[in-house]
């Protein structure tokens, strides 16, 4: 497995992630937004991270752009966690998704999300080969959610 991380600078770390999650703690979903809360896989403690909730041909899913980051490791732990939005909770149980079936999910993805995240992606986007797609595949987890309650 790869152990691809590229960590937040400053700027996201302390603006642009406690802002978009402020939003959406208010119901406010900033392009498909969501607060993830995960229990840490050490602690056990609720941790939280805003996260864009892909839909694909009516599934959902979770794509980890900056790589193999804490909250993937705590979702591989936990095997599931909730979805804020508001006062909405959304409880589900997590799949990770294996490398050679990210192709469509990733270009999907990256068509929604380019240019917040594509920097993320090593220079691949959204129309690129699929075996380009295939080779950063590894480098980015992927869930597929599925809603409990």
């Amino acid at each position: 497995m790869s152990t691809h991380v590229q960590k937040p600078g400053w700027f996201t770390v302390n603006i642009l992630n406690r802002t978009v999650a402020w939003l959406t703690r208010r119901g406010l979903s900033v392009w498909g937004s969501r607060v993830l809360a995960v229990r840490g896989r050490k602690s056990g403690e609720w941790r939280t991270t805003p996260v864009n909730l892909l839909t694909v041909d009516g599934e959902q899913y979770l794509v980890a752009p900056r790589g193999h980051v804490q909250w993937t490791r705590n979702m591989r732990a936990a095997g599931g966690g909730e979805l804020h939005l508001g006062k909405k909770v959304d409880t589900f149980t997590a799949t990770e998704v294996a490398d050679d079936e990210k192709v469509p999910l990733l270009r999907a993805y990256l068509k929604r999300w380019k240019a917040e995240v594509g920097v993320f992606f090593n220079g691949v986007g959204p129309d690129s080969a699929d075996a380009d797609l295939l080779r950063i595949a590894p480098d980015h987890p992927v869930f597929h959610i599925t809603l409990t309650k």
